[in-house]
């Protein structure tokens, strides 16, 4: 049967929210993958497959080389090659859901232009910046005029603004979540988790087998941005009072200029950090600690991932067969 959107043609908006979600979508290597629209793609290691759901009910598969920024051995070791990675999965991702949202929609496989490619990459890392930095530390300033909290060198600043940040995040997902259009994305999540927990257990790859296995998984970008979010929050509550005692702008509007900027850059250090925890975590997932670290990002998939129907499955199978080349 042919899947359609139950809302037409998808919008710039609908189109938008996807490309932003694509962290979250992402689950990180060995095998791993992201839900796109009406489909699945799968990475295996340098090699990408994405099956789409075309109208008229067939699946269409593509195979290509996965787009890499860590081909230098330097950008592979631990604790330098998170934030390349986390670039280069946004790229893959967004070129990902362009093709996917073209082939559901029968418009042709036109890919996106190089310019509009880094222009998009570069607007959505804006938004994340705004949204995740530059608002939850305005939001802060502003309970601090309120006498609610404390100033930029208190812990209650810092507490108010990780308390912000994940505010809109869950917001943020739960809203979109409502879409017609985003919530098959999300289905077509949980049916990504499904089959790689298939394939990694050694199953047979068909939707009856595959459709037992739990649509959370630990190597989820979700839990990845959780990772994120959270460490943010830590560092900035440790790290900026010190950066200030060390250094403070003379006037509060270069001050505060000071310390968003200082934000940003931190954001490496913590996309490293939290790329190698959820690596760490991945592997050793039996474990009490590392299930304790787990639990978070697993239940807030639970907003993410959907049960997915059997037709859905079968675009992740196919998905994963063409990664894996089975």
């Amino acid at each position: 049967m042919a899947h359609t959107s139950t809302q037409g043609r998808p919008g710039a908006l609908r189109r938008a929210a996807l490309r932003a979600l694509g962290p979250v979508l992402a689950a990180a290597p060995a095998v791993g993958g992201q839900a796109v629209m009406e489909g699945v793609m799968i990475r295996n290691r340098e090699r990408l497959a994405i099956a789409v759901r075309k109208p008229d009910g067939s699946i269409h598969l593509e195979t290509r080389p996965w787009f890499s920024l860590t081909s230098a051995p330097l950008l592979q070791r631990p604790f330098l090659r998170g934030f390349p990675v986390l670039l280069e999965t946004l790229v893959n991702g967004i070129k990902s859901l362009n093709w996917s949202a073209q082939v559901s929609l029968d418009e042709g496989e036109d890919e996106i232009k190089p310019w509009a490619l880094a222009l998009t990459v570069g607007v959505s890392i804006a938004l994340a910046l705004g949204l995740f930095v530059v608002l939850p530390h305005l939001f802060s300033l502003g309970v601090a005029y309120l006498g609610l909290g404390g100033g930029t060198e208190s812990l209650s600043f810092h507490a108010w603004d990780g308390f912000f940040k994940l505010g809109v995040f869950l917001a943020y997902i739960s809203a979109i979540s409502l879409l017609p259009d985003i919530r098959r994305v999300f289905q077509y999540h949980g049916a990504e988790h499904k089959v790689i927990w298939a394939y990694e257990s050694g199953c047979e790859l068909t939707p009856e087998r595959a459709r037992g296995y739990s649509r959370l998984h630990p190597r989820c970008g979700t839990a990845f941005l959780l990772f994120v979010l959270s460490l943010s929050i830590v560092l900035h509550a440790v790290l900026i009072p010190g950066l200030l005692m060390l250094y403070a702008p003379q006037g509060e509007v270069l001050k505060q200029a000071y310390v968003i900027g200082a934000k940003f850059l931190m954001l490496v250090p913590v996309a490293a950090v939290s790329f190698e925890l959820i690596k760490f975590t991945a592997r050793r997932s039996e474990g009490t600690v590392c299930r304790a670290l787990c639990w978070p990002g697993l239940m807030l998939q639970r907003l993410t991932t959907f049960e997915p129907d059997d037709e859905q499955l079968e675009v992740a199978i196919a998905a994963l067969r063409g990664a894996v080349d089975k």
